[in-house]
């Protein structure tokens, strides 16, 4: 089974590299962009068959590694 981690600085959190990511597209003449958040995407392959069961684990990588909770936000997707 296949499960998408989408991981991001929670609203607020001053994020660097997305505001360097807006000032290279102004300077490339992309000047309607107000805003970037940068964050990462992790796959991973599971043995696991069960949905509900992946999503769980998935969620305890997240809460222990993948994610910093205190700064990021996470949304997990099992397919």
């Amino acid at each position: 089974m296949k499960a998408r981690v989408h991981v991001m600085l929670k609203n607020g959190v001053l994020d660097p590299q997305g505001e360097a990511v807006r000032h290279a597209l102004a300077t490339l003449g992309f000047d309607g962009v107000k805003g970037v958040r940068q964050g990462k995407v992790i796959e991973l392959d599971l043995e696991e068959t069960d949905a509900e069961a992946a999503r769980a684990a998935v969620a305890r990588m997240c809460e222990t590694l993948l994610a910093n909770t205190v700064i990021e936000s996470y949304t997990v997707e099992i397919g």
